[in-house]
């Protein structure tokens, strides 16, 4: 039976998924083989995918390169963060209102994330991805990003050739060589950093439009899905007075918790009533039909990452906090949700770290029922 992991999007939220995936690995018995065969990124969850899958060959080391990678990480590690460079980014994107608002150059983006290239490189060796499905350890790995001139979510995918590519309602499931490219292209978050050229379109951050983030795994043969998921507690929602109109940030953040979280909840809900019909209908009718209920499992934060945010936002670069200011990403412009998103701090990612490890160990029966881990 194939498993498959799902790591969505987030920019910094990411680090939370590190923190599950070193719970995981402290579940699993030693010498255990990677549960998950197949491994789906969006955003920066393509990052942590990819380091995964690159590495699916030895589990516990996999994730501790992850680790060593966030609880480590500075935005200068990320994006470049010297004034020249950020006023430069706002500059030319003033001026491109005057050229019939067509960017002239280099792709358009506040910062400049050359950094996490070499980053990437240094750290998450994309040679091996074959070996490992060649060795039958990986059965895929699949990287979401947005076509800008074609508007379609696209799931890059490398792995065993029994898998065919898709075409679905604004969504394209392609066959191809995975490179670090395609992680750069999938992390691109709309106008903060710039979007990556893959042959002949320029796509950004995967999950934007991505309308069904299920379905590529399901595509992909997953009869099991373990989602890792960035989006707060909600359970509470607090409904404050409102004492101004919003901030640029304010409604920035809410596009982008619109495009990382939302996509995600309404997929899950659509497949939980799926399960719910296919389980009530005769094994026959179901063997016809050739449906089977999906097993999945969820692992959500409990934390506030506005409010984590919060606590941090005064170890960002003194540029950053500039910049941030200027457009209402504080506590009185109502703006830290874009915060954290960006917050690319070792502190605030060690906090999301130990936040996703007691989450999951808090999951801990669940999972192992979900893995069929022996206790």
């Amino acid at each position: 039976m194939r498993t498959a992991l799902i790591l969505s999007g987030g920019g910094a939220r990411a680090a939370y998924q590190v923190g599950v995936l070193k719970a995981l690995a402290e579940l699993l018995p030693e010498n255990t083989p990677n549960p998950f065969t197949i491994i789906c990124g969006t955003s920066a969850g393509a990052i942590n995918a990819a380091k995964l899958a690159t590495e699916i060959d030895d589990f516990p080391k996999a994730i501790s390169g992850l680790e060593d990678i966030w609880a480590n990480l500075t935005s200068e590690s990320v994006h470049r963060v010297d004034y020249f460079t950020v006023l430069k980014s706002i500059v030319k994107i003033l001026g491109s209102f005057f050229h019939s608002g067509i960017a002239q150059g280099k792709p358009l983006s506040l910062f400049d994330n050359r950094p996490l290239f070499y980053l990437l490189k240094r750290t998450i060796d994309m040679s091996r991805l074959n070996t490992m499905i060649t060795q039958e350890r990986l059965h895929a790995l699949c990287i979401n990003a947005l076509g800008y001139t074609s508007g379609q979510n696209i799931s890059f995918f490398q792995g065993h050739p029994s898998i065919e590519g898709w075409k679905k309602a604004r969504r394209l499931g392609l066959p191809t060589s995975l490179q670090h490219k395609h992680l750069m292209a999938s992390s691109a978050i709309p106008a903060v950093f710039p979007s990556i050229r893959i042959n002949r379109e320029y796509f950004g951050d995967g999950a934007v439009r991505q309308s069904a983030p299920l379905s590529a795994p399901l595509e992909m043969g997953a009869e099991k899905i373990l989602v890792i998921g960035v989006s707060g507690n909600e359970d509470e929602i607090e409904r404050l007075p409102t004492v101004h109109s919003p901030s640029i940030a304010q409604v920035f953040g809410h596009m982008l918790n619109s495009a990382f979280i939302d996509a995600m909840d309404e997929d899950l809900s659509i497949l939980e009533r799926f399960n719910k019909l296919a389980r009530n209908m005769a094994p026959e009718q179901r063997k016809a039909l050739n449906i089977a209920p999906v097993d999945v499992l969820i692992i959500k934060p409990t934390i506030k990452f506005d409010q984590l945010a919060q606590q941090y936002e005064h170890l960002l670069p003194q540029s950053m906090r500039f910049l941030l200011s200027i457009i209402g990403a504080n506590r009185k412009g109502s703006g830290t949700s874009l915060a954290s998103y960006i917050l690319f701090e070792k502190a605030y990612c060690q906090a999301l770290i130990k936040s996703g490890y007691q989450d999951a160990m808090r999951q801990a029966d669940e999972i192992r029922s979900f893995l069929d881990i022996e206790h």
